[in-house]
């Protein structure tokens, strides 16, 4: 899979191909997406962050809900591509320089991924290999939705069924992000345009997967997706997150 396939703004013309239907089922897959409850996320099994375009608030925003949290078991960090200008080599050593300090069950991909697909099969193979149960993707909100698909899709490859919950990262949509100097509102329609193709061939999850594991995530961890917006204030580990995740179907 390559993400350059398409350019990263795009315009009113490059939807030509797409029928209202198409554009409409990227609509509802966002909003249903994002109607996922963040509170959920400080009582998952791990985090894992998708890096990339030089925006180091993503990672600094999951070492702060890393080091924060003691009940999470993991960090993911997954690489990025080095052919990007803003790209740093994800080391421990970089990453304690953001903040770092609990390194114990950091896990990061040492091998490049210049592609979201690349990234969602490195998560996906972690959370199968470490046992995780569940897991809050964190990336930056215009991104969060095709790297959600993506990494449902890499998961359910796997035969491997988990609460994923989407964080999207607190920053400004006016924040031009450093690899390009677009913003947040250029970059939307060039995440639509992608998952509208990457799902014709396969990519992301298709909007039929989505509803079906949407189903399955509110039926079978209501508890989770109900958990209040709070740390645990005791050593006590919360059984939302610790419900049986990991899943083969």
């Amino acid at each position: 899979m390559r993400d350059a396939t398409f350019p990263r703004i795009v315009g009113e013309a490059d939807f030509g191909e797409f029928t209202t239907g198409q554009i409409l089922d990227v609509l509802t897959a966002v909003t249903v997406i994002l109607a996922l409850p963040r509170s959920a996320a400080e009582h998952v099994d791990a985090i894992a962050v998708a890096t990339g375009q030089g925006e180091e608030w993503r990672l600094t925003q999951g070492i702060r809900a890393w080091e924060v949290n003691p009940g999470l078991r993991h960090l993911l960090v997954a690489n990025g591509n080095p052919t990007e200008e803003t790209y740093n080599e994800i080391t421990l050593g970089y990453l304690r320089g953001l903040g770092l300090r609990r390194i114990d069950g950091v896990v990061l991909q040492t091998a490049p991924a210049p592609n979201t697909g690349l990234q969602a099969a490195w998560i996906a193979q972690q959370v199968r290999a470490l046992g995780i149960a569940s897991i809050a993707l964190t990336v930056s909100s215009y991104h969060l939705p095709r790297a959600y698909l993506t990494v449902l899709k890499a998961a359910s490859t796997l035969e491997v069924r988990l609460p994923i919950i989407p964080v999207p990262v607190a920053v400004s949509p006016d924040t031009p992000v450093p690899e390009t100097g677009a913003t947040a509102y250029d970059l939307v329609g060039g995440e639509v345009r992608r998952i509208l193709a990457y799902r014709s061939r396969g990519w992301v999850a298709s909007d039929e997967e989505l509803r079906q594991y949407l189903g399955w995530l509110w039926s079978r961890h209501g508890a989770l997706l109900a958990s209040p917006s709070s740390l645990p204030s005791t050593s006590e580990e919360p059984t939302s997150a610790r419900q049986p995740g990991n899943e083969r179907r």
